[in-house]
């Protein structure tokens, strides 16, 4: 186990660019003036730990090779002092913060190197630290040495592969490891325990040392002493912890380390595999925690240990091991933590929630939690726990950015259900939206596409209407202007997530869960919510028109009857990527404007922002307008954010999502990094599916960069890891995405709509109001004047 003991550099402020990320003799410079500056502020706190990312390159020393492989160090002491209360009491066994456990350094990115070590002794009795006992799972050996497999029992099983004991020391140093991503793969070699120790006390670093040992038998059949190794270490540079999954071992160490400051704790494996020493289950062993606590101090158990998960991936009652353990004054360690694994789907795909349920829920707290992505369960603890019931500060450019739904929560519910719309006001949304659609009746309802196969159940009720409409897709569809209302109200939600293929799925219990909305009640309930504001998305007005549909006055005359002409309470936000639809809402001077940029931009000209502002008070950009990628690496960010707001045009980013396969590989599969890279950059929005994740962080000290906190949340630097990767490795770069030109946002006026060509005219009974909105009649006659009203006021907008 390691406990890093920093002190945070210089205060940062809101640009990412400025990060904490330097080459290794720069970084190095840093560590020589923290020490001599801030080591007696070190020594007051005593439940610091680390925050290890992914940055520079570490020259060849100490006898191994750490080429193209780079620490970045968030620094941090005490990281209670970014805590509400400094002095909060944890349901820890001690009473202080729980444990960060790094298992393999940085493993979860880079190859793993250093923290927490699975030690390994080669057949020279040299110790490394190197995860799971056959090499050939994850590192390159099989290829160097293809003929050297062997084949030994291994809890009763023949376990076939590569394994340390039959390699010398130095055959296992030219052994590359194997990471994830896979570019990383052969970069690094294998790890010393010495040269771990040595390179951090040369850094001045303060780091407990826990080493894992497992299969004790498989070391002694080889005559090699691991109670010898580890005794040496321990008086040579301390040993703070040792587990391993034999008793056995563990009593026989105790025995002659007792003595010693060395924690013992014993490791659990699956509760039905057999401890070689006593013959028992792991199952019984763990409804015997009084004999456990005879030879160690902890114990070091799979989660689901503690929080079972079903066979359908769901939580289940917490178990009461933590208490029955602390009640024996035994500490309690979780493993099996990583961001990128698929866990329960109460987490939502966000892994700070699952730290948070172990660390900070009404019962109890694990003393340490073992993972692959350190940094994101150091957030867990610093930044997110004790502060759900904060309130969330106001959306300004000096707090945070407002949080606009997509659809809802739709990583929780089907997209624009009812239910999905409940459960993002009650996540704290901002604002939320709805992507308007038009039945043949003319009827607005919620819906992210026309097209009904998408998020509904229309395919396997409504076959005969397959069509192609090539103004609004490539490919067949059941469209919504081919069925009436109630007929689209018989259709159940379906709850589809953009990785479904890749097994990433949502929520599978509430995949049908739930019911459409018409805009009428969406704008009712969002009347009777605490939301600030409202989005509403018009597309596809010049293709409705030649159904005899006009949106816009669909919109306007729901929006009139829902008085949010006159209602000043909550903010209407009315976008579109079609810039006549725009114009002809300028009628309503209390709406704001906002244009869709639906295609990937790297820059805009001066004369497209200009052309922007004079019919939108603000701008949606995609994710990759903002920071461009290469290969899922960030590469860099563009100006397009500075340049909008030069126009005074606000900027919303979109769309964020909490599934690991939607980041990019700087954010660590961490979905809350993504929010902090987006809001340290001044966007006035994001738009998200999960708006629980954005609210998590928001409620959080972390998010506020003007604090002058001990630990913060730094967003990920674009180019840093790209810039250590093998060129050759790389997909072919692709070219810049294009520049926004005027011809890119100007849309002809809107067409007249047409009467009786495809579809049913727009009926409404609503009277015309003092805003201007325009209401059309079932007359033939009257929907024409209507429609040449319409665009004569569209052209003299314009």
């Amino acid at each position: 186990m390691w406990k890093i003991q920093i002190i945070e550099g210089a205060k940062e402020s809101y640009k990412p660019y400025i990060e904490i990320m330097f080459l290794i003799y720069l970084f190095l410079q840093f560590l020589i003036f923290y020490y001599k500056e801030n080591v007696k502020k070190q020594k007051a706190h005593t439940q610091p730990f680390g925050f290890l990312k992914c940055g520079g390159a570490l020259p060849t020393q100490m006898g191994v090779r750490y080429s193209h492989m780079f620490l970045i160090l968030l620094l941090l002491h005490g990281a209670s002092a970014a805590l509400k209360d400094p002095v909060q009491k944890w349901r820890t066994l001690s009473g202080a913060l729980p444990l960060v456990i790094a298992r393999g350094g940085y493993s979860g990115f880079l190859p793993e190197a250093i923290l927490f070590c699975d030690l390994q002794l080669s057949s020279d009795n040299v110790g490394f630290c190197k995860t799971g006992l056959a090499l050939d799972n994850s590192t390159l050996i099989a290829e160097v040495f293809p003929k050297n497999a062997k084949t030994y029992k291994v809890n009763g099983d023949d376990l076939h592969g590569w394994f340390s004991v039959d390699f010398t020391s130095n055959q296992l140093m030219d052994n590359n490891v194997l990471s994830r991503p896979s570019i990383f793969d052969g970069t690094t070699g294998m790890s010393l325990v010495d040269d771990v120790v040595s390179m951090f006390s040369l850094l001045a670093i303060v780091l407990p040392l826990y080493l894992d040992y497992r299969i004790h038998t498989l070391w002694s059949v080889h005559k090699l002493n691991i109670e010898k190794y580890i005794s040496s270490k321990a008086k040579e540079f301390g040993v703070n912890y040792v587990s391993s999954p034999e008793v056995g071992f563990l009593k026989s160490l105790g025995g002659k380390l007792r003595k010693s400051n060395v924690k013992f704790v014993l490791r659990f494996l699956d509760e039905k595999l057999i401890e070689p020493s006593t013959k028992q289950t792991y199952g019984a062993i763990l409804k015997d925690l009084k004999s456990v606590k005879t030879f160690a101090s902890g114990i070091l158990v799979p989660k689901n240990y503690i929080w079972p998960v079903n066979k359908d991936q769901y939580l289940q009652p917490a178990t009461t091991l933590v208490k029955d353990a602390h009640a024996l004054v035994l500490e309690v360690y979780a493993f099996k933590f990583a961001n990128d694994f698929i866990s329960s789907y109460n987490y939502s795909y966000d892994p700070s929630a699952e730290y948070l349920q172990f660390i900070d829920n009404s019962d109890f707290s694990v003393d340490g939690v073992l993972t692959n992505f350190l940094s994101t369960a150091s957030a867990a603890i610093a930044c997110l726990a004790h502060t759900k019931d904060n309130p969330l500060p106001p959306p300004r450019n000096d707090t945070r950015p407002l949080i606009i739904t997509h659809n809802g929560a739709t990583g929780i519910f089907p997209g624009a259900s009812d239910l999905a719309y409940r459960q993002a006001v009650e996540d704290g949304t901002d604002i939320i939206d709805c992507s308007v659609q038009i039945p043949k009746d003319a009827v607005p309802f919620c819906m992210d596409s026309p097209d009904l196969t998408k998020g509904t159940t229309a395919a396997t009720m409504f076959t005969t209407k397959v069509a192609n409409v090539n103004e609004i897709q490539n490919g067949s569809g059941i469209f919504s202007f081919d069925l009436s209302w109630s007929e689209i109200q018989n259709l159940k939600p379906d709850l589809v997530g953009p990785f479904n293929q890749e097994g990433l799925t949502r929520n599978p219990a509430a995949k049908n869960s739930g019911k459409l909305m018409a805009l009428a009640d969406f704008l009712a309930f969002s009347k009777r919510s605490n939301v600030s504001g409202i989005l509403v998305d018009i597309s596809n007005a010049p293709y409705l028109a030649t159904r005899g549909i006009s949106i816009v006055d669909a919109v306007s005359s729901a929006l009139v009857n829902a008085s949010y002409d006159k209602d000043t309470r909550q903010q209407v936000l009315i976008a579109s990527d079609d810039s006549a639809v725009l114009v002809a809402f300028s009628k309503f001077p209390g709406f704001k404007r906002v244009l869709q940029i639906g295609h990937m931009i790297s820059d805009a000209s001066k004369q497209s922002v200009e052309e922007v502002a004079k019919f939108a008070d603000a701008v949606s950009i995609s994710c990759g307008s903002v920071v461009e990628a290469q290969g899922s690496f960030l590469v860099r960010f563009t100006d397009v954010i500075d340049k909008m707001h030069s126009a005074n045009l606000s900027v919303y980013v979109r769309v964020l999502r909490d599934e690991f396969m939607n980041l990019a590989f700087d954010f660590c599969a961490d979905p809350m990094a993504e929010i902090v890279l987006y809001s340290s950059l001044m966007a006035e929005g994001i738009m998200t599916e999960f708006p629980a994740t954005a609210a998590e962080y928001f409620r959080s000290p972390c998010s506020d960069f003007s604090k002058n906190l001990t630990y913060t949340a730094m967003p990920p630097r674009p180019g840093s890891l790209l810039n250590v990767t093998d060129p050759h490795a790389l997909p072919p770069a692709q070219g810049p995405a294009p520049v926004l030109e005027p011809a890119d946002i100007m849309d002809p006026p809107l067409p007249p709509v047409t009467v009786g060509g495809h579809g049913a005219a727009l009926s409404s009974n609503d009277s015309s109001t003092k805003s201007g909105a325009t209401t059309a009649g079932t007359s033939s006659g009257l929907c024409l004047l209507v429609a040449g009203l319409a665009a004569l006021l569209a052209v003299s907008s314009r």
